[in-house]
């Protein structure tokens, strides 16, 4: 069984979306730009199938990011994440109208970002999560700072955490252990 401390469990066990950035969280930061300036991101598998399980379990993932690209897009799609915001720079007034549209409370939302633009949301929101590599100060902002790097399964371990306190997790594993086709 996975450990997280006891208060960020208990601030876990509220949250019913969570929201990520996308360059830093869900990618390593790097922006890669062929010869005909088509943007290539790397995503992790692994987040991926964090996302899915999150979805299975009933809890919404939405994608808020300050850049606009395709390949969040496609990816987003790939994931059936269907929140998401890009090309907007102020993510705290995104983030307030996503909170009422939806109907949650602060509480009930925990955010992923690594920089200064997501300051302001990570200070609002129930269970605020950055990654080691954090650009300074973001991790004095923060409820938790994942094990993992951005880009290198810190969504999964976060998504893994939010299993966890809503007690899904062992359930989720056993599905896959007994028959992963009932799973999806």
């Amino acid at each position: 069984m996975l450990s997280f401390p006891e208060e960020i469990l208990a601030r876990a066990a509220k949250v019913r979306l969570l929201l990520l950035d996308v360059d830093g969280i869900l990618t390593d930061a790097r922006i890669i730009v062929d010869a005909e300036g088509r943007e290539i991101k790397h995503f992790c598998v692994r987040d991926g199938m964090g996302i899915k399980l999150l979805q299975m379990a009933g809890l919404e993932v939405g994608i808020l990011s300050s850049r606009t690209s395709p390949p969040v897009s496609h990816r987003a799609r790939e994931l059936g994440i269907q929140l998401i915001v890009q090309g907007e720079l102020d993510k705290l007034h995104l983030y307030e109208e996503i909170r009422e549209k939806k109907g949650l409370s602060d509480e009930e939302v925990a955010y992923m970002g690594d920089d200064w633009i997501d300051l302001p949301v990570l200070q609002k929101v129930g269970l605020a999560v950055t990654v080691p590599e954090a650009w300074p100060p973001v991790k004095d902002y923060v409820h938790y700072v994942t094990k993992h790097q951005g880009g290198h399964g810190a969504v999964r371990e976060v998504c893994d955490l939010l299993l966890v306190a809503h007690k899904k997790w062992e359930e989720m594993l056993g599905c896959f252990v007994s028959s992963p086709r009932r799973c999806f």
